[in-house]
């Protein structure tokens, strides 16, 4: 394959779990396919149907295509150098930060018939809730939504299949969830529910596309994994993920759709602030993953209850949004 030939093989680091010195090489960036493959499935859904695009879904492509594209100079640089380390973080950190207060000011504009913008200024759940805040609170609330998802996802990244594969009911959910606010949108009728959402139905699209996309990233990503998605498909991955649950006013629901990446960034934390404060730590290896790894349980059974357990956390998502 062209990335094999290329000599993109992914560096490893020494000091994690050394089961992991055989994936050595693996090529790496493949993130960049399915970037690519949900930007074309997501363009011949609308050539097909002949309908417009939106300034929504448009705006949570773009999202997902800039963090990609931060996540493509990590690898880059990785692959260069042929270490682990590529930007540093704080460099990384920025360039989410930059991007996500450009999609931040962006959502807030554009109005359709309705005068309704792709988000608002508000909290949201299931929908919003309290009064509207500030242009420059959202904003900060936006970039710690956007830059704590693809980060949460880039560290759950790690074992064949398991970012890809625990992301896909997440992006289920959200193809249900855009089509039941569709169906129940204020605009076009006069359901009870109220949803006041602008274009819902083309975000459950943007959802489908990449859920389309990791499909197929995953059959060549399933252990033992042929590609990897590097930072590029992780940072892309939690970009569309926050993207939609802005746009669809589920901001605060997306913790618990997402509540495994929530999990694996918690270890992280906890793991990082016992050793700082008592020097101890809590994990064998932190983030999660690797903790059950040392402890002797095999990569693939790992990935498959990891899997399970999102799509638990994804099923009583949904339970608490359609009971509503």
């Amino acid at each position: 394959m062209l990335l094999r030939r290329k000599g993109y093989g992914q560096p490893i680091r020494v000091d994690g779990p050394q089961s992991h010195q055989t994936k050595r090489g693996t090529p790496t960036m493949g993130g960049a396919v399915f970037v690519v493959a949900s930007l074309i499935g997501y363009a011949v859904a609308h050539a097909a149907t002949d309908d417009p695009l939106t300034a929504s879904g448009v705006l949570v492509l773009l999202l997902m295509v800039g963090l990609g594209a931060v996540g493509f100079i990590d690898d880059y640089m990785k692959v260069f150098r042929q270490t682990s380390v590529g930007l540093r973080s704080r460099a990384k950190l920025a360039g989410q930060i930059i991007i996500a207060i450009v999609f931040a000011f962006e959502v807030l504009r554009r109005p359709d018939g309705f005068d309704l913008t792709p988000a608002d200024a508000h909290l949201s759940f299931l929908r919003d809730f309290g009064p509207a805040i500030a242009i420059v609170p959202f904003v900060v609330w936006v970039v710690i939504i956007v830059a704590g998802t693809a980060n949460a996802v880039n560290l759950t990244d790690g074992l064949d299949g398991l970012a890809s594969g625990a992301t896909m009911p997440v992006l289920a959910a959200y193809v249900l969830i855009g089509v039941w606010q569709e169906r129940n949108d204020v605009t076009v009728s006069l359901s009870p529910l109220h949803y006041q959402i602008r274009d819902p139905l083309d975000l459950a699209v943007v959802a489908a596309a990449v859920l389309g996309a990791c499909s197929g990233f995953l059959w060549w990503n399933a252990p033992p994994a042929r590609i990897f998605m590097g930072d590029t498909g992780s940072l892309a991955l939690g970009g569309v993920l926050a993207g939609l649950a802005i746009c669809t006013k589920t901001q605060l629901l997306l913790v618990i759709l997402g509540g495994l990446f929530v999990s694996v960034t918690m270890s992280d934390v906890i793991q990082i602030g016992s050793f700082k404060l008592t020097g101890r730590r809590v994990f064998k290896m932190a983030p999660l993953q690797h903790h059950f790894e040392i402890l002797g349980w095999s990569e693939t059974t790992i990935v498959i209850r990891f899997w399970l357990v999102s799509c638990l956390c994804v099923a009583l998502g949904l339970a608490i949004f359609y009971s509503y």
